[in-house]
């Protein structure tokens, strides 16, 4: 039984649940997914999402509701976690562009710049290409932040919009600058899942 918490303190959180619900169905998985609010759900958890939504939020929810360090600590023990958008934020090494009061997990060596593609108006749909798929991947950038450095070779790309890296993958971890639990193909979630089987 593999359990995946996604943490639900802000942002698309039900998106995640029902995407990973279906991933775990295209892969034979028994699992269970739920929202995760308080730190004893972290108890006997094999993945994490930090879903997209309000970076600065998000961050301070986490702090408050007693998350933000068992998540960092697991995430350093090597428990699977899988960032997208502004959880893509939460993840990463250096942010351009943060609050003072923003905490960040500083597992993923990269750096982000906080609000790259402007605007709630500026969000757009492309398609992407995938390291571990020959066929297109629809991405949906809605204010995504942008990967504007690796810092470390053990970054790997693994999803581009033309010739930019916009996916990556370093060890347990993955970070996406857009919101594959907005479309109905669950590649992503399905290759985050192997992760924890």
């Amino acid at each position: 039984m593999v359990k995946v918490g996604v943490i639900g303190v802000q942002g698309a959180v039900s998106e995640h649940i029902e995407a990973t619900k279906k991933a775990m169905e295209n892969l034979g998985v028994n699992g269970k997914v739920f929202w995760l609010k308080k730190p004893e759900h972290l108890k006997e958890i094999d993945a994490i999402i930090i879903p997209g939504g309000e970076s600065t939020t998000i961050s301070r929810l986490m702090v408050k509701n007693g998350l933000f360090d068992v998540v960092k600590k697991l995430g350093e023990e090597g428990i699977p976690i899988m960032g997208t958008c502004a959880g893509l934020i939460m993840l990463s090494k250096e942010v351009i562009g943060a609050t003072q009061e923003q905490k960040f997990l500083e597992l993923l060596e990269i750096k982000v710049n906080r609000n790259a593609y402007g605007r709630q108006v500026d969000s757009f749909e492309a398609p992407l290409k995938l390291a571990f798929s020959p066929e297109p991947f629809i991405g949906v950038f809605i204010r995504a932040p942008k990967i504007v450095e690796l810092l470390s070779n053990k970054v790997k790309p693994i999803a581009w919009l033309g010739d930019r890296v916009v996916g990556v993958e370093q060890e347990n971890l993955i970070g996406l600058e857009f919101h594959p639990e907005l479309t109905d193909d669950t590649r992503l979630h399905e290759y985050f899942l192997k992760k924890a089987l």
